[in-house]
């Protein structure tokens, strides 16, 4: 098998939690570069990976395709595809990729200039169409919520002004503009644009909606005793799994701000892991600032029925 241009993100605690060995079938949720899928692939197991990222076919070079296929879908979508067959385990490793921050004309990026794009998948809206239609008060609460922007009303009324005049069409363009409006970096270590380009990425692929869909989806297609490894890069990711594995555990009997409470009562479908999140190793920040962000979160899969909010 080739090498992957990057190693994952808590590649490690991720193996040691899932369990991949040989004779279990693995979804692999978000493919991506091939990481998580070349060390289950090495671990013995069969992988069905998922990535809406028509580019990331080009990863899957020297995979052995007897124990490995890529389906071109959401992972959301994950029991339409299986079908009947249940499964080991399940890997999300959310957000956006290195490989996507690298390449400047996917869009995502506010340190490379490209055209104002943003989407993981070929079709739909792009942060552009977004940009430059929606209404300044929907535009603000984009950044409000999904950016967590305190700034947001002030930051959409200065888009709202400018796109009447010249639409955005270029990254680098956007991300200068909002550090205007908001009166420069004046010696602050993170870009101004930052949360607001996350927010747009955010909104653009549907992905806190993506995410509560996709964790409903591992509950139906997990066997009993199957395990399920998220790995979050935000608060806004890390909020929903935490209370989807909790309510799931019986341990809240609450939803998320992103999902509907659900009956109280229903036999525990999950069992967590390990309390709380496993953060990287201070060997791997030094090797990847970019996983100083990450937690892990992790459950076993119980031989209760599916919550009926998830079927």
């Amino acid at each position: 098998m080739s090498a992957a241009p990057h190693v994952p993100v808590l590649i490690r605690e991720v193996v040691e939690s899932l369990k991949p060995a040989a004779g279990k079938l693995v979804v692999d949720g978000t493919f991506g570069a091939g990481g998580y899928t070349r060390a289950f692939l090495q671990a013995g197991a069969s992988v069905t990976a998922f990535d809406r990222d028509p580019s990331a076919r080009r990863f899957t070079e020297g995979l052995p395709y007897e124990r490995f296929r890529l389906v071109e879908a959401r992972f959301s979508e994950m029991a339409e595809v299986l079908g009947d067959a249940a499964v080991d385990g399940v890997a999300l490793d959310l957000g956006v990729s290195s490989m996507q921050l690298d390449e400047a004309e996917r869009g995502f990026s506010f340190m490379r200039d490209g055209p104002l794009d943003m989407r993981m998948a070929a079709d739909g809206p792009t942060a552009a169409d977004l940009v430059n239609t929606a209404e300044p008060a929907e535009l603000a609460r984009i950044l409000f919520v999904y950016g967590e922007e305190r700034q947001s009303r002030r930051i959409a009324a200065a888009i709202a002004r400018r796109r009447a005049e010249q639409p955005f069409t270029r990254t680098l363009e956007l991300a200068e503009f909002i550090e205007k409006a908001l009166g420069g970096r004046r010696g602050a270590k993170v870009h101004p644009a930052t949360r607001s380009f996350q927010a747009i990425r955010i909104a653009v692929n549907e992905e806190l909606s993506e995410l509560e869909a996709g964790l409903a989806a591992a509950e139906r297609v997990l066997k009993e005793n199957g395990r399920l490894c998220v790995v979050t890069f935000h608060s806004l990711e890390d909020r929903i799994v935490k209370s989807f594995l909790a309510v799931r555990a019986g341990r809240t009997p609450a939803g998320s701000r992103h999902a509907p409470p659900v009956k109280a009562g229903a036999a525990p479908s999950f069992q967590l892991l390990f309390n709380g999140a496993r953060a990287p190793s201070d060997e791997e920040l030094a090797a990847n600032p970019r996983a100083r962000s990450a937690k892990l979160r992790a459950a076993v899969r119980t031989d209760a029925p599916v919550w009926r909010d998830a079927a």
